[in-house]
């Protein structure tokens, strides 16, 4: 067992600080991250000509070192002893959260194992900021990361989360977007799903729809940019569950207490348990009378 604390002892190691960076606009940077950038002996960069420009801009002094997937075996001793020498890294990836599809966590493994401080910044992170605009359930959810590539590994993928429940987040490239939603649409069914890009930048756009409308429009306007991909769960069937009235208003109040606005909330317990919004709807405000 091993407790860290990460501010009240001091430790004659350095900390090892993991920094989110934006994910498009640059002033989704926390003044926190600049300064701890600034502060620190060291930055570890997926790409230090990409994050150069974010220290330009910041005018940010701090040396940078590269650290990525191709390097993170042969680097990560050499870092560990800067940090048992009392010096104190920022570890960063090209765009938001470290750690999150990239080599950091190598390193923060690493660091954990000679009892280094490990410190998380909050920050951007492209997932969890599409989720909760997306219009799906946001909780419970789980986030997947990129998708295998090619398609038998995408089938077998899919049909391991296919009884998954929860709202499923995956990034994807554009370029593979349409054969991707084609198979999920074979395993899943025609799903409902939203299709993010280029989030937090000029272009932003969010596609909301079912897997198959989502297939047609993108076949006539090609995507570009960045992109995420958010589906739901697998959703109980009318025949497997059967709620009576009192039930279904416990939901929506439930939904309600956890800041759902009340027609929100009464769309989304509809769909879930197929029953007509607008009995719903009438139920809930003869309820409140």
């Amino acid at each position: 067992m091993q407790i860290q604390k990460s501010y009240l002892e001091k430790d004659k190691a350095g900390t090892l600080y993991l920094v989110p960076t934006p994910i498009g606009n640059l002033e989704d940077m926390t003044f926190r991250a600049v300064e701890t950038l600034k502060k620190v002996d060291l930055i570890c960069a997926e790409d230090t000509r990409n994050t150069g420009l974010l220290l330009k801009h910041f005018d940010i002094t701090t040396k940078q070192t590269s650290f990525h997937e191709h390097n993170a075996k042969k680097k990560i001793k050499d870092l560990l002893a800067l940090l048992l020498e009392g010096k104190s890294l920022a570890q960063v990836s090209d765009a938001g959260m470290p750690s999150i599809s990239d080599p950091g966590h190598d390193l923060v493994l690493a660091a954990l194992e000679e009892e280094i401080n490990v410190v998380a910044l909050p920050g951007a992170s492209a997932g969890i900021t599409a989720l909760i605009a997306s219009g799906l359930l946001p909780q419970p959810h789980v986030f997947y990361g990129f998708l295998p590539r090619k398609k038998g590994q995408q089938q077998a993928f899919f049909e391991s989360k296919k009884d998954y429940p929860e709202t499923q987040i995956f990034y994807e490239s554009p370029h593979r977007v349409a054969a991707t939603l084609g198979v999920m649409q074979e395993v899943y069914g025609d799903r409902s799903l939203v299709l993010v890009r280029e989030l937090t930048k000029y272009y932003e756009e969010y596609q909301r729809g079912r897997i198959s409308e989502l297939l047609t429009f993108i076949s006539e306007h090609p995507l570009k940019g960045e992109c995420l991909l958010i589906v739901e769960g697998k959703q109980d069937t009318a025949s497997e569950v059967n709620l009576d009235d009192a039930a279904l208003l416990a939901l929506v109040e439930a939904q309600i207490q956890e800041g759902e606005k009340p027609n929100q909330a009464i769309k989304q317990i509809a769909k879930h348990y197929q029953v007509k919004r607008q009995d719903l709807y009438q139920l809930y405000h003869q309820s409140q009378k």
